[in-house]
């Protein structure tokens, strides 16, 4: 009887216990869900009445959007609306609003418009992008190949991926169909949220080949936020040029692993001088985050608010030595790290490669060359050169000044020359890379 009773009292206990997390099956179909969504999502059609040149004509670019606001704020890619002259807003059921750009951020290719109407709009929200894992289910709605709205599905196929774009890669991949004209559109969970902004894909097509990428929700909502409140981003800023610990780093500081970031220079009178980091210091610990790499830093300083006092853990000669920094804003302090002479070219900003312009993009003391310090996602050149690449010849004459090198691409596009190569220095890379001026 006692046996039978133990037995019985395991058993309502394992009926009573939660049962193991399972990954949600997938769904019979997906229509309940894009029903309640796809009001709010948005193609968006651009047109530029004076093309580059000054030549007549208008061009007519389409993208997708999303409303995140009854009032019709609109989430759409910088690159969507760059240039734009005239921006035009179609919902899911045909009507069309003018808008306006509000303010966009380049460095994750986000932009926010407004809607000139005084009405209500349907509108999503956004969800948390860091709750989801690699195999969830996913829907892409968007507006490929100006179609108008269509929907694909997939799942995560993984999660925090670097690119390789930018300072702050940290996208989403998934399969669900992504083409020419998904560019801003959103990345929905099961339950309706964004977590995702649908932005890129790989392909040797121009199609999708099941390679797609999203700018994470959590890091759209943290951009959008500041956009919609200042016209503009107000990013943390530490001050450092920072390395990865690598095997050789890892022998010379005899470190026990090659978790955080290494501080290969700090910045004289920046938060990190003043908060008394210096070169060879290994940063593990930024706030509450574990620093496993450099891009770990990267995204935490940015996402910090400007003026807040955080504690730092750094690995110094062998001991643990807490710190505290309080951030500068990255924009201010690289508009004064910036103050070399700009020339504008094709699309580029070129700058001397001064102290404070390689210290600004963390470049070797001894690069000589032209630094591209900004590129019009519109330009030609924007698909082979990056803020942060030292241009050191072009057409086999070799560049040291901005000026030069912006007279020397004017003049090739003067007398039709064709591609011309050029030889550019990105991190510890030396590569040809032809352009058409």
């Amino acid at each position: 009887m006692r046996i039978l009773i133990a037995t019985l009292l395991v058993a309502a206990a394992l009926l009573a216990a939660p049962a193991p997390a399972l990954a949600r099956g997938a769904p019979d179909s997906f229509a309940d869900l894009v029903e309640r969504v796809m009001p709010a999502v948005v193609n968006i059609s651009t047109s530029q009445t004076a093309l580059p040149g000054g030549s007549d004509g208008q061009a007519v670019s389409l993208g997708s959007g999303f409303i995140v606001d009854e009032s019709g704020i609109v989430v759409t890619n910088n690159h969507v609306i760059a240039e734009a002259d005239e921006i035009l807003v179609i919902l899911a059921d045909g009507t069309e609003y003018p808008a306006r750009l509000r303010a966009a951020d380049r460095e994750t290719d986000l932009a926010v418009l407004q809607i000139e109407a005084d009405e209500k709009f349907p509108h999503v929200r956004f969800g948390d992008s860091d709750e989801p894992r690699v195999g969830d289910w996913v829907v892409a709605i968007g507006n490929p190949f100006g179609l108008g709205g269509s929907v694909s599905a997939g799942i995560i196929s993984a999660q925090n991926r670097d690119i390789d774009s930018g300072l702050y890669d940290d996208f989403i991949q998934t399969d669900a169909a992504i083409n020419r004209g998904n560019s801003g559109g959103p990345l929905f969970d099961m339950d309706g949220r964004v977590i995702g902004v649908n932005t890129v894909i790989f392909s040797q097509t121009g199609g999708s080949v099941g390679v797609g990428f999203a700018v994470p929700g959590n890091l759209a909502q943290s951009v959008v936020r500041q956009l919609i409140r200042y016209g503009e981003t107000q990013r943390g800023f530490l001050g450092v040029t920072l390395d990865e610990v690598t095997r050789d780093t890892q022998r010379r500081l005899d470190l026990a692993s090659r978790d955080g970031a290494v501080v290969v220079r700090a910045r004289a009178n920046s938060p990190a001088a003043e908060a008394g980091l210096r070169a060879d210091d290994v940063i593990l610990r930024f706030g509450g985050k574990e620093i496993r790499e450099r891009r770990d830093l990267t995204r935490a300083v940015a996402d910090t608010a400007v003026g807040e006092t955080v504690p730092l853990l750094v690995l110094r000669e062998g001991r643990r030595l807490p710190l505290e920094v309080t951030l500068a804003r990255r924009e201010t302090a690289l508009a004064a790290a910036l103050g070399a002479p700009a020339v504008a070219a094709a699309g580029l900003t070129l700058q001397a490669a001064t102290r404070e312009v390689r210290a600004a993009y963390g470049l070797p003391e001894d690069v000589e060359g032209v630094v591209v310090t900004s590129v019009d996602p519109q330009s030609a050149l924007s698909s082979a050169l990056r803020p942060g690449d030292v241009i050191l010849e072009v057409g086999w004459n070799e560049a040291r000044d901005p000026g030069a090198v912006a007279d020397q691409l004017a003049r090739l596009r003067e007398v039709r020359s064709g591609p011309v190569q050029i030889l550019v220095q990105r991190g510890d890379r030396l590569f040809y890379e032809t352009i058409k001026p």
